[in-house]
C-alpha cells in the first residue's frame, strides 16, 4: 500500500474499565491514523461511559451504546456496519483484554497487501499461547480443528478475534445473516468469506491470557459452537 488505507480498529467491550483505557492508549501507539470504535454493552462498571468521556478529548474514539450484553458476534456486526457506512477501507477487531498485542496490528495491515482477511493465527509457526492450562489448550485445539474440518476453512486459526479484513470484501456478504452469538461467530464470517471467494492470510501471535477483569468464555460458548457447526455444515 503506498499511502495509509482509512482504517476502523473495533472493540467489542462488557465491564472492560480495567483495560480499555490503557488498550486506547496501545491501539493509538501502533495506529496513529486509525479510527477506534468501542461497541459497549451497557457495563455495569462504567466501560461506556469512560469511553464518551475519553471521547470527548480525542477525536478518533468513538462509542456505540447498547441496551445490554447482546453478545460479541452481533457487536462486531455493528462494527462492520459501521465500517461499511463510513467508508473505511480496513476494519480490525481484537479482544478487550489485551489478549491480542495491538502492537501487531500494523502487521495484520501489511498482510492485506495480499489478502482480504489477516488473521493473528496461534496456530501457525512462530506462534505461543501463554498463561492456559494444558485442558484448554486441547479444547481450542480440538474445536478449531473440528470447525476447519467440518466446515473446511482455509485458515489455521478460525477462532480467533485478532483479525483485519478489507472492508470492500465484506461489502461482499450479507452480515445481518451472521446469527451465531458469542464467539462462534468467528467461524461463521470466515465460512461466509470463504463461500465468496475471499483470500486469507495469517500472522503468528502470541495470545495471553486476560490479566485483569473477568473472561468471557463459557460452557454456552462450547454450546454456541456447536450449534454452529451442525448448522453450517448442511449449508455448504
Amino acid at each position: 500500500m503506498n499511502s495509509l488505507p482509512r482504517t476502523l480498529v473495533v472493540v467489542a467491550t462488557y465491564n472492560e474499565i480495567e483495560n480499555l483505557p490503557p488498550l486506547v492508549t496501545a491501539i493509538h501507539a501502533a495506529m496513529p491514523t486509525a479510527d477506534i470504535l468501542v461497541v459497549d454493552d451497557n457495563s455495569p462498571d462504567g466501560t461506556g461511559r469512560w469511553c464518551d468521556e475519553a471521547a470527548t478529548d480525542d477525536p478518533q474514539l468513538s462509542c456505540a451504546h447498547r441496551e445490554g450484553k447482546l453478545g460479541l458476534g452481533s457487536a462486531t456486526v455493528v462494527g462492520f456496519r459501521h465500517a461499511i457506512a463510513e467508508d473505511y477501507e480496513i476494519a480490525c477487531t481484537l479482544d478487550a483484554d489485551f489478549s491480542h498485542d495491538p502492537a501487531k496490528l500494523p502487521e495484520l495491515v501489511e498482510c492485506l497487501n495480499s489478502a482480504d482477511v489477516a488473521i493473528g493465527s496461534r496456530y501457525i509457526k512462530g506462534s505461543m499461547i501463554e498463561g492456559w492450562p494444558l485442558r484448554r489448550r486441547i479444547a481450542s485445539r480440538v474445536m478449531n480443528t473440528a470447525s476447519r474440518w467440518v466446515l473446511r476453512l482455509p485458515a489455521s486459526d478460525t477462532s480467533g478475534a485478532f483479525r483485519a479484513y478489507r472492508v470492500a470484501k465484506l461489502r461482499e456478504i450479507d452480515i445481518e445473516a451472521i446469527s451465531s452469538q458469542g464467539y462462534a461467530y468467528l467461524e461463521e464470517i470466515v465460512w461466509l468469506l470463504d463461500r465468496h471467494g475471499a483470500k486469507f492470510g495469517e500472522v503468528p501471535i502470541t495470545f495471553r491470557e486476560r490479566q485483569r477483569g473477568q473472561s468471557k468464555i463459557s460452557l454456552k460458548e462450547l454450546g454456541g459452537k456447536l450449534s454452529m457447526l451442525s448448522r453450517l455444515a448442511f449449508r455448504r
